[in-house]
């Protein structure tokens, strides 16, 4: 599931761009005048030979010294035809690209399931990084999937089972993002609800309240959420396009190196459950994919991800019963032998210069090494 913002650290640097009240967010990027508006073509992000060379030996350089080895594990959502301002965590195809090129010169990428056996087999390369996909958005399919048969890197994606389809309709912050970005009123009233007001003045503004709408729906109990998606789809009245996989690209990610995990069928807040409806999403997330694939499911992800917030031991032992290998959440830094198999980390460096990028990944690596088990 997607938000504007993820955390704090990850919102340093953002750029933000401020527009006159009043008019739609779709509207914010018109010229002022009848001339068409010219924008120079955006030039994608390159490493260059010294600092790849640089990652490669500072990454070898920390397996050598180390006294076990670490796995990196990025996380990415959709990837974007052109920046949104709205959802400006998740990559455009030019970041997405330049960031696949540098994994690809500088680190190892492995299948998910196949570095864990190295890592639990002591055989894992140093440098290793494996990519990794939450939700099952199409873009999956129609952008990331071309950039990585180029560069030849395996992947893992996340299905939330229940939005597979032409047919399933969008997940309920991606509604709410929509609305959120057409509306023309430069508030959105919610008093009534008891969710107060919201700017839709600029484009930060509109940012803002989508996190904001975002963040309280997210712990809603479902028809309670529901229910406020639905209003404010009665208000914006614009019907957005489809986002998420169909049975058909999820069967060509399977043939394309691409692995399906499960993230449950409708990617709740497992806390927020009793333990029947907590067992049923997590199981039969499991069992729903496995039929269109036609192939065992074997990695699982939890919604949201955040340990002790968002699942808790009793989930733990759910996916592991459900026959799951490994499970993963959205903690920071890399995967060490001797970690829980069932509470993996994993996240995305957010830096917007590849050097750092790739920096970052190793710096995972190597604090994974330091901290105590």
């Amino acid at each position: 599931m997607i938000v504007s913002s993820r955390t704090e650290e990850q919102n340093k640097g953002a750029a933000e761009q401020g527009r006159g009240a009043g008019a739609p967010l779709r509207a914010a990027h018109a010229p002022a005048s009848d001339a068409p508006a010219v924008r120079p073509p955006r030039q994608p992000r390159r490493l260059g030979r010294l600092g790849a060379a640089a990652l490669r030996t500072a990454g070898n350089a920390i397996a050598l010294l180390s006294n076990r080895r670490s796995l990196a594990v990025v996380n990415y959502h959709r990837v974007l035809a052109q920046p949104d301002p709205l959802l400006e965590s998740e990559p455009d195809l030019v970041a997405f690209r330049w960031q696949m090129a540098l994994l690809a010169e500088c680190f190892n990428v492995m299948p998910l399931h196949d570095a864990l056996r190295a890592l639990d087999a002591g055989k894992l390369p140093p440098r290793t990084v494996c990519i990794t996909f939450d939700d099952g958005y199409r873009s999956v399919h129609d952008l990331a999937l071309p950039i990585l048969r180029e560069f030849k890197l395996p992947a893992t994606v996340f299905v939330t089972s229940g939005y597979v389809g032409a047919d399933a309709g969008n997940m309920w912050n991606d509604r709410i993002i929509h609305v959120v970005q057409s509306l023309p009123a430069p508030v959105l009233d919610l008093s009534d609800l008891g969710l107060g007001s919201y700017s839709l003045a600029s484009i930060e503004a509109r940012r803002l309240s989508a996190a904001r709408l975002t963040e309280a729906g997210k712990y809603m109990p479902p028809a309670a959420r529901e229910a406020l998606v639905q209003r404010l789809e009665q208000m914006g009245g614009l019907k957005d396009d489809a986002l998420m996989l169909t049975p058909a690209m999820l069967v060509t990610l399977d043939s394309n190196n691409i692995e399906i995990g499960a993230h449950t069928v409708s990617h709740p807040i497992l806390t927020s459950l009793d333990d029947e409806s907590a067992r049923f999403e997590i199981t039969a997330g499991k069992t729903q994919l496995e039929h269109l694939i036609g192939k065992p499911v074997r990695l699982f992800a939890y919604p949201n991800g955040k340990v002790g917030k968002d699942f808790d031991a009793r989930h733990v032992e759910m996916v592991r019963q459900a026959g799951f290998t490994a499970a993963f959440t959205t903690a920071v830094g890399a995967i060490t032998g001797d970690q829980d198999r069932f509470q993996l980390p994993r996240s995305r460096p957010w830096d917007r210069i590849p050097f750092h990028f790739g920096l970052r990944l190793l710096s995972w690596m190597a604090l994974s090494n330091r901290q105590p088990r």
